[in-house]
């Protein structure tokens, strides 16, 4: 069996085995250099990561001949060391292994090498130029050795360590340096724990020290807090030692001091800013890259802000002059010097201030700032709009008397001084003096973001002229909500009339605005030009309906491949299978930088395997005739099926595996249980440990104790999830896990090892299992587990109040750290930080947006945001609202899915304009109750009057809360526009009554009938379509039903609708008897509409290729009826899909079958082993008789690879 390259496990008996039956052993010591004689005895002392680094340090500065391997094994020999080849193999692969697996040995190993084999080790991790280590006709890969060394699990861990101990005392400290950062960088953060500060040298030189913090300044965001503020120490303790002042007055603060801190600086006192002389900050304000360093602070707060800029107003720089404005980074966020600023220099700070919405505190953009007025009501007796943005501006966060004044900033809680806060007085001052004399349509183009405050009818007040005009800004501008895309876009083709490639690529961010018909509409020359153009990174914000009409118009043209080629990334998934399958000379090159539907790449691979010699090779980008497109995505993967997999030979699937692996988040459970089959026929012995999982549980019982440290690692890079779906085989995954574990993580090395595992851990070991040592690496992970179970949210709160006290003690830094795990603890235990740390506990409720947090979390963040807001009655409150404290748009904004905590009477008492300001953050929110829909839905009612006379905009703006429109209530909408119909249908709660509303208020208000509706009509209907009756639905044009099967194959609709669709899918597609894989794929729950008869009859090797969603979908009568073969092949995702109701049908024998796809087992019986037996492993042919099975091969990290020149 040979593979390209072959790699080995081990170095020394390769090249020592070499001409030894033909050459007479010389005389053991003649000639032997001293380094050959020490490493021939750390051979015998099994020293062998010694006698390797004497090895390579002896080729670094000595030639290599042939007879030299023959003179250390006469050494060995004259010794009386009986050391055989296949021996001394064992040996080196149990050695290699052992220091893999137990990175901890590898650091003692490191700790007792002498200073020359540690400066080659260190070498070794430094050199890029010199990666190939020849000897002869053996070459040691030194680059691969270092590029995994470094991605290995502990191993990293181990030679951070050890460079911070040793490096420095026989490395240049540049070297070291250097070292420590690619370490570093590949850490993800974990490794710079606040005790590493300690360990970090204070005596650097200066160019060291330089780099050393710019490592840790590109870390930033990855590092904790309270490792923030212990690096912050130790680069201050240095830059104070080596400063020249010479007391207190005078300030350490250089230039070049800032400069080395980088983002750092925003961990500077108050007092120390305040001392920084005028000279040096001058000096630091006109460094080139002072500006992208300043662009970088994001958390930097309004005190420290403000000081800074007082320090360069200090200076020689004219805070007036625009040249300083754009040296000043974020810092321009906290401008305050506006007496007698002129329109110009505001209009230069507003553009500036674009990249304010980098601050922390704007998660939502900067869209969602303009929301927190409390002064709306004073807009609503103003006569022009003009007049009214002007006065929200200006009014936009003010104090009682109108004024800004350092007096009222001190006595603002802490919760209105953050940076949101502070932007939005500064902009409403500087669009005061911007706007003076001006009108909004003279000055639109100017205002920068700003204009993102407009209401829709301040938006629909503006010309189309100066939307025109103002393009080149409003492109450009992020923060847009859909409704005021859909004002400026039509009013920007007012101006321009007939849409063209001219047009529409002005558009930038706008674009998704275009009306779906509107785009059909467009010549298709004029479209191809646009999907070359730099607007096309914005075609992903277009709807399924947009883009339909996109594809439509781009392939109603005529040349199918011509406009397929120009569709890029995610946009090609919406091709159809029909449109695919009519293109005999399909070109491969067209699938350059695409994303596959696996329907998709199901058709294409078996398309273009025939006409390669060698099927696999299209999934090496290397191989002649490959695709190299796919070395990118390798989203052709997805279309590789188990009959393709068992055609490759064992040599070919070896040596393509890989490309499976590097792509695994791409295959399906079924396509990664095919594989682990494949690999446990041809090489069980090298087969990766997390393949196993893939297998019947009874497999797990394989692997040897000697083994779980591979077991672990590999599994621990895996997401667990995806490859195990049935629950008791995902315990017994677990139950090994424990067992190798021995239900404890000793250190922060069995965190290391265990990986993404760490989610799955029970309870009891994340509460008692992990040791104090390994708790504060484990908490890092934690972070990152999407689902915990509510037993172990349970064990991690009780394990955060062990480690850290009662919140009422923490400090602003834990909580920082602790931030994703606040919502774990009581409304009690919250409640101190609440009071403490108001910011960090709505940043941690800002970030839930669209997950469903815990209710008493929820009640803490809701209480938080009452207490510290205004609490004054309307003064011309609405009927029934006397004495309510209804909700201000700046509640709103910071509750995000908190909002879900008001009451409907709350709700129905808010101010007009809060309503209007905030319609899209409360349609937005996924936890509101029914009562408090229809509550905002009559707010609703209010402020827009009846549902007839609402425009497409107000409709968009509605989300959720459009569910309470009863089936009268949407007959009265204008549904004329497909897109206000597809922004209907991305909700999924309409009953049955309200979807037929929706249809039938399209066809009305359209004029359309059923056989006229386009493909995008169809799209954008969504859920609709499942309100058709039988004729309705056989009136649909085939032609437009072909082309978005797909699309309609995404609903859960009822059997008779689907039953219907699956007629019309016959058209298409012919016969369901013949139906094949990618076509099953491409009609997704429309395959649930086949006959008991029509299901029978399916092959059982298609039953895997039908998607979930459509096994759910089976009438139970009809699934019962499957044979017991066709369940055994579903597949584990399939057979996961298994309702109760379904499973409640099936005989004792079919459950077996069920269990037997669950588990994995291979339905071709004779590669199975029965349930009585126990699977064992059997050596490969690589490893001598009765040496040890390893599973070396499969993680690609050894400590040396070896590749012989010869090309296989």
């Amino acid at each position: 069996m040979s593979q390209e390259p072959r790699t080995y496990f081990l170095f020394l008996f390769l090249f020592l085995s070499h001409g030894v039956a033909s050459h007479r052993v010389p005389d053991s010591r003649q000639d032997l250099h001293p380094l050959l004689q020490k490493m021939a005895e750390e051979i015998i002392d099994g020293s062998y990561l010694n006698a390797l680094l004497d090895l390579i340090q002896f080729q670094s500065s000595h030639g290599w001949t042939a007879d030299l391997s023959h003179r250390i094994l006469a050494y060995l020999n004259s010794r009386n060391v009986a050391f055989t080849i296949p021996s001394l193999q064992a040996a080196v692969e149990h050695h290699l292994e052992q220091r893999l697996y137990q990175p901890q040995k590898l650091l003692e190993d490191l700790r007792e090498t002498d200073a020359q084999q540690f400066c080659t080790a260190m070498k070794c991790l430094l050199e890029d130029k010199k990666d190939l280590l020849e000897l002869e006709d053996i070459v040691i890969d030194l680059g691969e050795i270092r590029k995994q060394a470094l991605q290995s699990p502990g191993v990293n861990r181990s030679l951070f360590l050890i460079t911070l101990e040793r490096c420095f005392q026989v490395l240049n400290s540049l070297e070291c340096v250097e070292i420590l950062g690619r370490v570093l960088r590949g850490s993800s953060g974990s490794l710079l724990q606040p005790d590493i500060a300690e360990k970090l040298p204070r005596d650097l030189r200066e160019d060291a020290f330089k780099n050393l913090s710019a490592v840790f300044k590109d870390l930033y965001d990855q590092t904790s807090a309270h490792s923030q503020r212990a690096l912050y120490s130790w680069m201050t303790g240095i830059l104070q030692t080596s400063s020249k002042a010479t007391d207190d007055s005078v300030s350490w603060v250089s230039a070049e001091n800032l400069w080395i801190l980088g983002r750092y600086m925003v961990h500077l006192s108050f007092e120390e800013i305040v001392k920084i002389s005028p000279l040096e900050i001058g000096l630091f304000i006109s460094y080139d890259n002072a500006t992208k360093l300043l662009d970088t602070v994001y958390d930097i707060t309004p005190e420290l802000a403000q000081a800074f800029l007082e320090r360069i107003s200090s200076s020689s720089f004219d805070m007036r002059n625009t040249s300083t404005i754009h040296r000043l980074g974020l810092l321009v966020c906290f401008y305050d010097d506006l007496d007698l600023l002129d329109a110009a220099v505001a209009q230069v700070l507003l553009h500036q201030m674009i990249k304010c919405s980098h601050l922390r505190g704007f998660q939502a953009g900067v869209q969602q700032m303009w929301k927190l007025s409390r002064w709306e009501g004073k807009l609503q007796n103003l006569e022009t709009p003009e007049k009214a943005v002007t006065a929200f501006f200006h009014f936009t966060l003010l104090p009682p008397s109108g004024h800004f004044s350092i007096a009222w900033y001190t006595g603002v809680h802490i919760s209105d001084r953050n940076p949101l806060f502070l932007q939005l007085q500064l902009k409403a001052d500087l669009l005061d003096i911007a706007m003076e004399n001006q009108t909004l349509n003279e000055t639109l183009g100017s205002l920068s973001d700003a204009v993102v405050g407009l209401t829709h009818s301040q938006l629909e007040s503006l010309s189309p002229e100066a939307v025109h005009g103002a393009m080149s800004t409003l492109n450009q501008v992020s923060g847009w909500t859909k409704s005021q895309v859909i004002i400026l876009s039509a009013k920007y083709l007012a101006h321009e009339k007939v849409p063209s490639f001219y047009n529409v690529s002005q558009m930038g961010v706008l674009l998704a605005g275009i009306g779906t018909q509107a785009f059909y509409g467009m010549d298709c020359r004029d479209l191809l030009q646009v999907l070359r153009s730099t607007v096309s990174l914005h075609v992903s914000d277009l709807s399924p309906a947009q883009k339909q009409g996109v594809l439509s118009k781009m392939i109603e043209a005529g040349d199918t491949t011509s406009g397929i080629v120009e569709i890029q990334g995610a946009f090609f998934k919406e091709v159809s299978l029909f449109d695919l399958r009519r293109e005999p000379g399909f070109n491969t090159t067209v699938l350059k930088e695409k994303e596959l539907r696996r329907s998709q790449a199901l058709f294409l691979y078996e398309l273009l395997s025939k006409s390669t010699r060698r099927p696999e090779e299209l999934l090496s980008p290397s191989s002649p005739g490959s695709l190299v497109l796919f070395s990118s995505t390798g989203q052709l993967v997805k279309g590789v099926t188990c009959s393709h997999i068992d055609a490759m030979s064992a040599d070919s699937f070896l040596t393509h595996f890989h490309y499976f692996e590097n792509n695994l988040s791409l295959l399906s459970p079924y396509q990664v249980n095919c594989l682990a089959w494949k690999y446990w026929e041809v090489s069980r012995s090298s087969m990766p440990p997390f393949l196993l999982t893939a297998l019947p549980a009874r497999y797990l019982a394989s692997v040897p104790a000697s083994q779980c440290v591979p077991f672990l690692i590999s599994l621990g890079k895996s997401q667990l999830d995806s490859l195990v779906l049935d629950s008791h085989k995902k315990n017994s995954v677990l139950r090994k896990v424990q067992q190798c574990l021995d239900n404890f993580i000793a250190d922060e090395y069995a965190v290391d090892i265990v990986g993404k595992l760490l989610c799955h851990l029970p309870a009891a070991v994340l509460h008692r299992g992990v040791s104090t040592p390994a708790w504060a690496t484990a908490l890092h992970g934690l972070r990152d587990c999407p689902d915990l179970s509510p037993e172990q949210k349970a064990a991690v709160r009780l394990r955060l109040l062990e480690q850290h006290g009662l919140p009422q003690n923490w400090t602003a830094e834990t909580t920082k750290d602790l931030g994703p795990f606040l919502v774990l603890f009581s409304a009690d235990e919250l409640s101190s930080v609440a009071t403490k740390f108001p910011d960090i506990l709505q940043q941690t409720a800002s970030k839930t947006a669209g997950t469903m947090p815990p209710q008493e979390f929820l009640w803490v963040v809701f209480d938080s945001v009452r207490n510290n807001s205004e609490k004054s009655p309307s003064s011309a409150p609405s009927p029934g609202c006397h004495g309510v404290i209804a909700p201000s748009s700046g509640d709103i904004f910071k509750l995000a899915e908190a909002n879900a905590c008001w009451a409907p009477q709350d709700l129905l008492c808010m101010e007009e304009q809060t309503f209007i300001r905030s319609v899209e953050l409360l349609g937005a929110v996924r936890g509101f109750s029914l009562p408090q829909l229809m509550t905002l839905k009559e707010k609703a009612l209010q402020v827009w009057d009846m549902p007839s006379y609402w425009k497409e905009y107000h409709i968009t703006s509605l989300g959720r809360i459009a569910l309470a429109l009863n089936e009268c209530e949407l007959q009265q909408l204008d549904l004329s526009s497909i897109d206000t119909v597809a922004s209907l249908s991305r909700q999924t709660e309409w009953t049955l009554g309200q979807a037929k509303s929706i249809l039938q208020g399209f066809l009305e208000d359209s004029g359309y009938s059923i056989q006229d509706l386009k493909s995008f009509h169809l799209v954008g209907l969504g859920t609709a379509l499942c309100t058709m009756n039988v004729t309705e639905i056989s009136l649909i044009k085939i032609s437009e039903f072909r082309v978005v099967v797909a699309r309609i194959g995404t609903l859960l609709c009822s059997t008779r609708v689907l039953a219907e669709f699956k007629r019309k899918a016959e058209v298409v597609f012919g016969d369901p008897t013949k139906w094949s894989s990618s076509v099953l794929q491409e009609l997704g729950t429309i395959a649930a509409g086949l006959t008991k008869e029509e299901l029978q009859m399916l092959d059982k090797d298609l039953m895997p290729y039908f998607q979930p969603s459509a096994i759910k979908c089976l009438p139970d009568e009809i699934f019962k009826e499957l044979s017991m073969e066709q369940i055994a092949s579903l597949g584990p995702e399939n057979a996961a899909a298994v309702t109760p109701a379904q499973r409640r049908q099936l005989s004792m024998l079919q459950l077996q079958s069920l269990q037997r796809a669950l588990d994995g087992a291979n339905t071709r019986s004779w590669l199975d082993t029965p349930p009585s037996a126990s699977p064992t492993w059997t050596p490969s042919s690589g490893s001598p008789p009765g040496g040890p099975v390893t599973w070396g091969p499969w993680l690609g990290c050894p400590l040396l690879v070896l590749l012989h020149k010869t090309v296989w």
